[in-house]
């Protein structure tokens, strides 16, 4: 039963990843969206699709109140599964999200990612992460979030891993406020290396209260991550009760 309503989950999930780029592709034909904020807003619907589609899960998002749509963060995120941005996504909010260079090769799903115009992360090289963070410094700039997975990958386990540097430097150059998602249960939807979805999953992202920068020297990126990877760790501890 699990294998068969996988494979349904993924052509509808399919179906509506090629439903979004086909409204990627409609909006390039508009001129005053140069931010691609419509086409991230397409997000929305797909994420709203895929979450409803099997009524065995229930998302839930807490603390939007934190996550104001008249102010651009430095989001940060920890990483559990592949749903993870589907539930990002059901925030509703606008943001240019730092992903791996191969996410951008998969066919329909990479195309929109180029579409959308997220932030493209070559692994390994020096000149890439160069190339990210002036990207993000960019769309920082013009007062639109941008969202970073520190873990650099999933956690296999479900423990929170040691966070990577860039993200707090950028938000203390910048002096963009760090927001905070603490991100449970999504490893359960979908394991790391498997394709077969489990059912009776409660997922939950609560947005934690950001995290202003303004009192945080550039030598100081080391505290912000501290501090920032301790809220998350603590609100996912909480859940666990």
């Amino acid at each position: 039963m699990k294998t068969l309503l996988s494979i349904l989950i993924w052509v509808f999930t399919a179906l509506m990843t090629l439903g979004v780029f086909l409204g990627v592709l409609l909006l390039k034909l508009w001129p005053f969206d140069r931010q691609k904020r419509l086409s991230h807003a397409l997000g929305y619907w797909w994420a709203e699709a895929i979450t409803r589609v099997n009524p065995f899960w229930r998302m839930k998002v807490a603390g939007l109140k934190h996550f104001s749509p008249k102010r651009s963060y430095v989001i940060v995120a920890n990483h559990q599964s592949m749903s993870d941005i589907a539930l990002v996504y059901l925030t509703h909010r606008q943001f240019k999200w730092v992903a791996k260079e191969s996410l951008f090769k998969v066919p329909i799903f990479g195309w929109c990612m180029s579409g959308m115009k997220y932030i493209k992360l070559m692994r390994g090289e020096f000149s890439s992460i160069k190339d990210v963070y002036q990207e993000a410094a960019y769309w920082l700039k013009k007062d639109m979030s941008v969202l970073f997975f520190p873990e650099g990958t999933r956690s296999t386990t479900g423990e929170l891993s040691a966070f990577k540097n860039g993200a707090f430097k950028l938000a203390i150059k910048e002096q963009k406020p760090v927001l905070p998602l603490a991100i449970s249960g999504t490893r359960n939807i979908l394991p790391k290396g498997s394709w077969v979805f489990k059912n009776k999953v409660t997922c939950e992202l609560k947005v934690l209260p950001a995290i202003e920068t303004k009192d945080y020297s550039e030598q100081d990126f080391d505290l912000l991550k501290d501090k920032v990877r301790g809220e998350i760790c603590a609100s996912l501890k909480e859940n666990e009760k």
